[in-house]
């Protein structure tokens, strides 16, 4: 199985995260790519089986959280995503709020149904139950 993480970031910290999300996809056996938003071509994403999306979060600090406005910008050039497995990640410092259905209303009609993999970390780095959701999440096939 393929899988793409794409990032974006601001400081870093959402960029670990890909990271350590790449890296915990090859350790479950799967050929696993990590790319910056910017970086990102639509053949990538049509050749994974897997999708993981990635941004910080941005907003006030206990309400309002949302994407940024250049990765809704890069969202919404992306192709279908119907058939593909679809996970979330955000880094955030106070809260996460409403950024997952954020991220999925930027996405809308581009895919099949809701996100299952919803991942947030503060320091960018992946928990324990993070790696066990992750693996959850590969072990359940694709429609």
């Amino acid at each position: 199985m393929n899988a793409l993480v794409i990032y974006y970031s601001k400081t870093g910290r959402t960029r670990q995260m890909a990271y350590e999300l790449n890296k915990c996809l090859k350790e479950n056996n799967l050929n696993s790519k990590m790319i910056s938003i910017y970086d990102v071509q639509p053949e990538d994403i049509t050749r994974s089986d897997m999708v993981l999306l990635g941004c910080w979060t941005s907003g006030l600090f206990f309400m309002l959280q949302h994407p940024d406005k250049t990765w809704k910008e890069y969202a919404a050039k992306f192709p279908d995503l119907n058939g593909k497995k679809v996970g979330f990640f955000t880094t955030y410092r106070t809260a996460t709020g409403s950024m997952f259905r954020k991220m999925y209303q930027n996405l809308k009609g581009k895919l099949a149904e809701p996100v299952s993999l919803n991942i947030k970390s503060r320091n960018g780095k992946l928990s324990v139950g993070n790696k066990e959701l992750i693996k959850e999440f590969i072990a359940v096939k694709a429609d």
